[in-house]
This record gives C-alpha cells, sequence and structure tokens, in this order.
C-alpha cells in the first residue's frame, strides 16, 4: 500500500475489508467459520473451503447474513489439484484474491512419539503445512500487490501440554517457519504481506478433547478465549491495518505463555 493510501484512510478504515476477496481454509467447524464470519462482517466476499460439504452450506449463510457473498468449495488442501481448484473457484467467481487465511488444520491422535506411525505423522504435516504452501502458491499466483497471507499456526509452535501431539508441534513449527520465508520472498518482490496468527485455546473440535481444569490454571486471564476474540486479531492482520507488519507473529492465548 502506497504511503498517500495510508494517511487518507481512517484508521477505523483501515480495519475494512470492504469488497475484498477472502479464502479462509478449514471453514466447516470452529475457528474457521468465525474467521470466515468476520472477515464477511468487515466487509468481503468470502470463499470458504473444507473436506465436509454440508457444514460449508451453513458457514456461507452466515457470510450472507453478514451481507456479503459466500461460495462453498468443498475440498482437501492436502491434495495438490485441490488447493488449485480452490483459488480457480475463487478467480472464477469474485476476479480476484486478495486474502488467504490458511487455517486449515488437524492433530495426531495423542500418541506417545516412541509410538507415533510415520504415516500418521506424515498425515498430520500433509494438511497443516504442506497444505498451506501449496494454498499459498496458488494463492499467490493470482495475488496483486497489497494482498495478505493469513498463516494461522498456534502456541504449541512455542510450549506443550500434558498431551502428546508430536506432530502437531512441528508442523505448527514448520509452520512459523514457512511464514517467515514466504514474507521474505514475497513482501519485496511480490509485494504480499504474510504473517502468523497464533491462538492459545478457544472452544473448538480440537480443544474438546484437552484437559481444560489443567489448562485454565496456566491461563494468567482465568479463561478460554472467545472465538471473536482471535477473529477481531485475524482482520487486524488480513486488512490493511497492518500494512507495515510483514513475517510477524501474532500471539492471541490469555497469558498461558507467561505461564
Amino acid at each position: 500500500m502506497e504511503t498517500a493510501e495510508i494517511q487518507g484512510r481512517s484508521v477505523l478504515e483501515r480495519f475494512r475489508l470492504d469488497d475484498k476477496v477472502v479464502i479462509v481454509t478449514g471453514a466447516t467447524s470452529g475457528l474457521g467459520v468465525s474467521f470466515a464470519q468476520a472477515c464477511a462482517q468487515a466487509g468481503a466476499d468470502v470463499v470458504v473451503t473444507g473436506r465436509r460439504a454440508e457444514r460449508l452450506v451453513d458457514t456461507v449463510a452466515l457470510i450472507e447474513d453478514a451481507g456479503r457473498s459466500g461460495l462453498a468449495v468443498a475440498a482437501d488442501v492436502a491434495r495438490e489439484e485441490d488447493a488449485q481448484r480452490i483459488v480457480e473457484s475463487a478467480v472464477e467467481r469474485f476476479g480476484r484474491v486478495d486474502v488467504l487465511v490458511n487455517n486449515a488444520g488437524i492433530a495426531d491422535e495423542g500418541v506417545p512419539a516412541s509410538r507415533l506411525p510415520s504415516a500418521e505423522f506424515q498425515r498430520v504435516l500433509d494438511v497443516n503445512l504442506t497444505g498451506g504452501l501449496r494454498m499459498a502458491q496458488a494463492a499467490a499466483a493470482a495475488m496483486a500487490p497489497g494482498a495478505s497471507i493469513v498463516n494461522v499456526a498456534s502456541i504449541m509452535a512455542y510450549t506443550t501440554i500434558d498431551v502428546p501431539a508430536t506432530a502437531y508441534h512441528a508442523s505448527k513449527a514448520g509452520v512459523l517457519g514457512l511464514n517467515r520465508s514466504l514474507a521474505r520472498q514475497w513482501s519485496s518482490r511480490k509485494g504480499i504481506r504474510v504473517n502468523a496468527l497464533l491462538p492459545g485455546f478457544f472452544p473448538s473440535e480440537m480443544t474438546d478433547v484437552l484437559p481444560l481444569e489443567y489448562l485454565q490454571g496456566r491461563l494468567v486471564m482465568g479463561r478460554l478465549g472467545h472465538p471473536e476474540e482471535l477473529a477481531a486479531a485475524l482482520v487486524f492482520l488480513a486488512s490493511d491495518a497492518s500494512s507495515y507488519m510483514t513475517g510477524a507473529e501474532l500471539v492471541v492465548d490469555g497469558g498461558f505463555l507467561l505461564s
């Protein structure tokens, strides 16, 4: 974004996503749904994708309730051809892509590292890390300067809890390395900002299986986060409000990393 454009807009205007086209992966439940809804509330048309097609219908309904257009693309980001198809569908419907929210993610099944099958480790990396790269590559080819990629990592890239999740931890640490590399390569050459969002613990299918009493004991703020609190941070990174940020890692964790 040029300096004149930045100086000519109010602070609140810069948080808007008016008429931008956003792709949100992993938008069938939990945080992905909140991200898609928040982007629509900020003024964007939103392409949502995930493996459970029937749930995408509900997410599109939330986007339309916010007064914007939604498009559901059932796909698996672990498949290279699906990543390309998602972006092609977005361009066919809306003409461009302005923001990619790399949110799709899965966790391993809680097996100790000594017994973790290599196939299970690879399965998690294929979605959480390789899938993110494939989506970024496909989206960047359709993006113009000023676009934004937000890679959803996790505070589990920095720490652990008393639940074995070797593949998940490794994949999210890898997302941070990918984030820095893409930012370094694309921000100057392509004009695409690339930043990472690191959630702590929010209600979702993943956190439903965690020991919440143990987690809350480590939360400085004494509670889990609300999805809307994380979605607001996502809109910040997606929008021109963060126009001088790239390669950054924004932690939203209620103080968990302080414990």
